[in-house]
């Protein structure tokens, strides 16, 4: 990133690059790759002074926070793993609303007794008792699985690194409950698993995220409108 051009991140595959890539058409400020269509560099129609980076998702949360870019479409989800709110390096600028998920904490449906996470507290003492270790949570959320979680009084738990199918570990044996997204729940019933009640981490949709220093910018703004007109 320079200081004459901001650089945009944008996901370089899947549906929501499909859906990104629409919005931005629709706002009269489509995509173009820069070389072949596999090129990881693009500009933006009709709009000088950015130019586009294509990468992942997760890349793009990542880059946001180290301020290798100015600008990105991700998921609500990978921004606040990567930046939590109490950090104002980069922010959601507009929510983009394609892409739904909530990330949730769900726990076997045999644990009747558990409700909420004022349960588990309890639960995980009881374990650590019987088992002489602390219940694990599998996620690849680490960072709001932890805040979540000290938010609400949890401590006696100890996180599983999830590469794989999350919501798979309980039954393998690799984990007690999980923190993972979902859209319809329906993954979470077949592998016998339940949300909280009060398991809502985060309701989770695709953003435009901007780093705090560019937010007021001219040409930043008038990607926000164009965007905010064709939502």
């Amino acid at each position: 990133m320079t200081a004459t051009t901001l650089t945009l991140g944008i996901p370089s595959k899947g549906r929501l690059m499909e859906a990104t890539a629409a919005l931005f058409a629709k706002a009269g400020h489509g995509l173009e790759r820069v070389g072949n269509d596999r090129g990881y560099r693009g500009r933006l129609s009709g709009l000088d002074g950015i130019e586009v980076a294509f990468l992942s998702a997760s890349e793009i949360a990542g880059q946001l926070r180290e301020g290798k870019i100015a600008l990105g479409v991700t998921g609500e989800d990978l921004l606040r793993e990567n930046i939590p709110p109490t950090d104002d390096c980069a922010d959601v600028a507009l929510r983009l609303g394609f892409g739904p998920a909530n990330v949730v904490v769900a726990v076997p449906e045999c644990w009747l007794d558990v409700a909420a996470m004022a349960d588990l507290e309890e639960v995980a003492e009881q374990f650590y008792r019987s088992h002489g270790r602390r219940i694990r949570v599998a996620t690849k959320y680490v960072h709001l699985t932890r805040r979540w979680f000290a938010a609400h009084g949890v401590t006696g738990y100890r996180i599983v690194d999830s590469s794989g199918a999350t919501e798979g570990a309980p039954a393998a044996g690799l984990a007690e409950l999980i923190v993972d997204i979902t859209t319809t729940g329906s993954t979470l019933k077949a592998n016998h698993l339940r949300i909280l009640e009060d398991g809502v981490i985060l309701e989770s949709c695709a953003v435009l995220a901007a780093r705090r220093e560019v937010l007021s910018e001219a040409r930043v703004q008038v990607l926000i409108r164009a965007l905010s007109k064709a939502l």
